[in-house]
């Protein structure tokens, strides 16, 4: 037992032995100097100790370094307004001794410029005559090493390791490494608004994280593998560059071996053997599998693992990589994987990491969001203008998720495509080391040059980059960039023009806030030319009101000192209370709107997909709530994954209706079909569909037994539905499943009864003397306003519109809509023959586009709104929809709704108005706060 335990022992120590032959670790303390008046290389700091320490992976704040933020700190980003702390807005919560920043997270420290690190590392005597490297998987961003107080190099990749060669530069024994990192955007921009690089996002944080090691191999040994699977010829083909830093040529021996990853099995192995010349040699191998390839993708993607050995007298030398079969193609017809009709269900990554501020660079992080991604249906993501560590690659790769990945660059505002500046060929630079480094993975389908580019010759440029990577490497599709430009060349197309419900700049003329509520429209009309998938950029951008309880959750080095901002404006303003209901009605909304831009996707013939912006909140930019999920990935209580997958998933049932609202007299038609982009074509499969109120199903029935192909706009049939003569407003819904899915959509049915005047109620639309008098002898009165009606400091420079607003006013100049839905009881006796939730709802659209809101700050504070009109998370004005009060001995309603003009065409309207008449003839209705004659004459016009 005792040379039993004592081998053992022998072969770990060896074992360790061996590993530390190849790598040493360099985590741990490092010494560090700050550099911010540049004279570290011109004082020889690589080759002084340094005066402080910190803790490697990691950043400058993680390690406590950097400068406190003030009302003067320099970001790496556009701001809106520079003088943001005199904006009425933010002036009256500004503290320049505790600044919150409101337009993004904010970090404990700050700082911009060159930071010094520096190591002791000793290399062990079996090293001597290998090739050795140092390892920075992750620096940010321009790194400059000396070795010994010898210059190494420089290099600025954004997305991929930084790799020095020291081979001769080290000695065996002790050695002094010293890296200098400096985030300032210098010889290159990449864009000052980039997400590799902002302050907006992930921070323009200065560091070094991930692995940071130092790497040797023998004197012959692979430089790089690339992997070219055909999935028809069950043939790999391998380009191996292999590095002979002999000086003489060597004779030697190649062995590929391929496993299918989930069961070990082999697949295939060959042998070969090459004479290869001193320096760099580029060899072509190819294995032939022994069975018929598995395919990757999103429902079962199966890997494979290619080992390549290289084998001569001297030593050796072996590689690993991951590798798929799959083919990723696109015509007019969308997107195909394997043959197969695909949908990309999207969201973008804009590189936002709270606790951190930068990237993680472990495996089990990303499948956490990859996880909460595909839960809610989704099946891709768009690295907007950054590229992830390969942790996130590998993830992908396991769990069956598409990748577009971007060259580090949103090139506009501060820089530009096409015209001559360094970005230009830090683009093809960039673009080389991401392929180079990330392209075998099998979920890397996707590469744009970046964002949005702006500059008089972007196109030229970028007609350029997409044919150059179409010619080099056909493992993927190419675009020009996220948003613009359309052109031929690409192998797909990602626009915002005519594939969304909204726009920028279209504010209250956008399809959501100005056309009657239907689902029959489509982008068809806006593909209809196109002979490559499109795909719609961002889409989406619906923002919900802050939630506060989130504050708790900035435990690492960013701050929300936006949401302390905004939460200090809601309690000035008196509401704090209602923070929860405010999050929780305005996210219906948000969710509603989102419902309705995917399922326009959905319905659209030929579509590629679509990219939301976002599942996950985008932090930055004036504040941007756009998520369903925090920046955390996480639910915020209004919406499940699951009912998310109700309207986004694999397969989604699919109504056109031509309305939302009817009348008693009329019949309801709803023609069904189906988007399906699963697996596998769908097989004698019998539609249901059921109309419910409540729990009650009122009606229901199939469609008939049929198959359902791949693809979408596949009609399925219609239901026709005669509303039954109840004489009562009720809320009905559609349901229609298809096996395990399903999807539903509310519809609301009116008495077509016409309406009666209670006595002592008069109905106005302006307030004149005979009002007052009626007021004054106890008359009731239901004041009818309407949009234009209302004065500007009462309200009517408030942006209202049906829809949540649109990415954030801070950032969008101050676009309409300025607001996120109604707050209300739908208890609260008023409503009784409206029937409504507690938030908005499609029954609700006539009324927003048809109001002016009411603000009510300057009027007493137990003074509370019927109907809230939830305000921006910026101003926090109290905004009232429908509100109560006592005048003299008579009593007031005042709707901000027009409840007077056009009503046989508004049935919401109508309906709106008889409930209020019922209300207001009852003895409920009793306001009891008074206002006087000049605190109403102050609301009209």
């Amino acid at each position: 037992m005792k040379y039993i335990q004592l081998l053992l022992l022998l072969l770990s120590v060896w074992a360790c032995s061996t590993k530390s032959a190849q790598k040493i670790e360099l985590s741990g303390e490092w010494q560090f100097k700050l550099d911010s008046l540049d004279v570290g290389i011109t004082e020889r700091w690589y080759s002084q100790d340094l005066d402080h320490s910190v803790r490697l992976p990691g950043s400058m704040v993680e390690n406590g370094k950097g400068f406190d933020i003030t009302p003067d700190t320099k970001w790496t980003g556009g701001i809106r307004n520079p003088e943001w702390y005199k904006d009425s807005n933010y002036a009256p919560y500004f503290d320049p001794d505790n600044v919150k920043f409101p337009f993004w997270l904010q970090p404990q420290k700050k700082y911009t410029g060159a930071a010094w690190y520096q190591r002791k590392v000793t290399i062990p005597k079996n090293w001597k005559g290998k090739s050795i490297w140092l390892n920075l998987e992750r620096p940010h961003w321009e790194t400059t090493v000396w070795v010994n107080g010898k210059k190494a190099g420089q290099q600025n990749s954004l997305a991929t390791p930084h790799k020095y060669d020291i081979t001769s530069l080290v000695r065996m024994g002790d050695n002094f490494i010293s890296v200098r990192v400096d985030n300032r955007t210098k010889d290159v921009d990449v864009g000052w608004n980039s997400h590799s690089i902002t302050d907006h996002t992930q921070t323009n944080w200065n560091g070094i994280v991930g692995d940071i090691s130092l790497q040797s191999a023998d004197q012959i040994h692979f430089k790089s593998l690339k992997v070219f699977p055909d999935l028809k010829s069950n043939i790999v083909d391998i380009k191996a560059v292999v590095n002979n830093t002999s000086s003489k040529k060597k004779d030697i021996k190649i062995e590929v071996e391929i496993k299918l990853k989930k069961t070990d099995r082999e697949a295939g192995i060959k042998q070969y053997k090459f004479t290869i010349p001193a320096g760099e040699s580029t060899v072509n191998l190819e294995c032939v599998l022994n069975e018929k390839a598995l395919t990757w993708d999103e429902f079962d993607p199966n890997l494979y693992a290619l080992s390549a050995e290289i084998d001569y007298p001297e030593g050796k030398d072996k590689q690993s990589v991951d590798f798929g079969f799959r083919n990723f193609e696109g015509d007019s017809t969308g997107f195909s994987i394997n043959g197969h009709r695909t949908f990309l269900r999207g969201t973008l990554d804009c590189a936002i990491f709270p606790k951190t501020g930068y990237p993680p660079t472990n495996v089990k992080d990303w499948k956490k969001e990859f996880t909460a991604i595909k839960s809610h249906g989704l099946n891709h993501v768009r690295f907007h203008s950054w590229c992830p560590p390969e942790a996130a690659f590998v993830a992908a790769d396991e769990m069956g998720v598409y990748l577009q990945v971007e060259c580090s660059s949103w090139a506009n505002q501060s820089t530009q495509l096409g015209s001559g500046l360094p970005i230009d060929q830090y683009i093809y630079d960039e673009s080389k080391r991401i392929v180079d480094a990330y392209g075998n993975h099998p979920s890397f389908v996707m590469m744009a040059y970046g964002n949005e580019p702006g500059g008089p010759n972007y196109t030229t440029f970028l007609r350029k980059f997409v044919t150059y990577w179409e010619e080099q490497d056909d493992r993927r599709l190419y675009t020009t960039a996220a948003g613009w430009p359309v052109i031929s060349e690409s192998d797909y197309h990602l626009t915002s023009e005519n594939v969304r419900i909204q726009g920028w700049g279209e504010e209250l003329k956008s399809i959501i806030n100005s056309q009657q509520p239907k689902t029959t429209y489509d982008w068809s009309e806006g593909i209809k030319n196109l002979k490559k998938p499109m795909v719609s950029h961002e889409i989406g951008q619906w923002c919900v009101y802050p939630n506060f309880k989130e504050i708790k959750k900035y435990t690492g080095v960013l701050k929300a000192k936006n949401f302390e901002l905004f939460q200090e404006s809601l309690s000035a303003h008196h509401m704090g209370q209602l923070a929860d209901s405010l999050l929780l009605a305005s996210g219906k909304l948000q969710a509603l709107c989102y419902k309705a831009d995917i399922e326009a996707a959905l319905r659209t013939p030929n579509f590629g997909g679509f990219q939301l912006l976002g599942l996950q909140d985008f932090p930055g930019q004036g504040t941007a709530l756009v998520g369903v999920l925090d920046a955390f990935w996480k639910e915020k209580g209004y919406i499940s994954p699951e009912e998310f997958r109700h309207f986004c998933n694999s397969t989604v049932p699919l109504a056109r209706l031509d309305k939302r609202v009817f009348r008693e007299d009329e019949t309801f038609t709803a023609n069904i079909e189906v988007a399906h982009f699963g697996e596998s074509p769908l097989k004698n499969v019998s539609p249901h569909w059921k109309i419910y109120q409540n729990e009650k199903i009122i009606a229901e029935g199939t469609l008939g037994q049929q198959d359902i192909p791949l693809g979408n706009a596949n009609k399925l049939g219609k239901v026709v539905y005669q509303f039954q003569k109840e004489n009562k407003p009720r809320k009905l819904t559609l349901e229609v499943s298809i096996k395990e899915y399903q999807n539903s959509w509310d519809i609301w049915v009116y008495p077509a009864s016409p309406i009666k005047l209670p006595k002592n109620i008069e109905v106005v639309e302006d307030l004149s003397p005979s009002v007052f008098r009626h007021l004054e002898d106890g008359g009731k009165v239901l004041l009818s306003l309407g949009k234009g009606k209302v004065t500007s400091n009462m309200g009517g420079d408030v942006g209202v519109g049906f829809s949540s607003i649109f990415w954030n006013t801070a950032w969008t100049g101050g676009q309409k809509p300025h607001t996120l839905g109604i707050l209300c009881d739908p208890e609260h006796p008023a409503l009784e023959l409206f029937p409504t939730e507690y938030h908005s709802n499609w029954q609700w659209w006539d009324a927003m586009s048809h109001s002016d809101a009411i603000q009510l700050d300057s009027f007493a504070t137990d003074l509370k709104p019927i109907v809230r009109i939830i305000d921006d998370w910026v101003s926090n004005r109290r905004l009232a929809l429908l509100f109560e009060a006592k005048v003299g001995k008579g009593s007031i309603f005042i709707s901000g709704v027009d409840l007077v003009n056009h009503l046989a065409d508004r049935p919401e309207a109508d309906q709106m108005k008889k409930s209020l008449l019922h209300y207001m003839a009852s003895d409920r209705f009793h306001p009891t706060v008074e206002l006087s004659v000049s605190q109403l004459n102050s609301i009209i016009k």
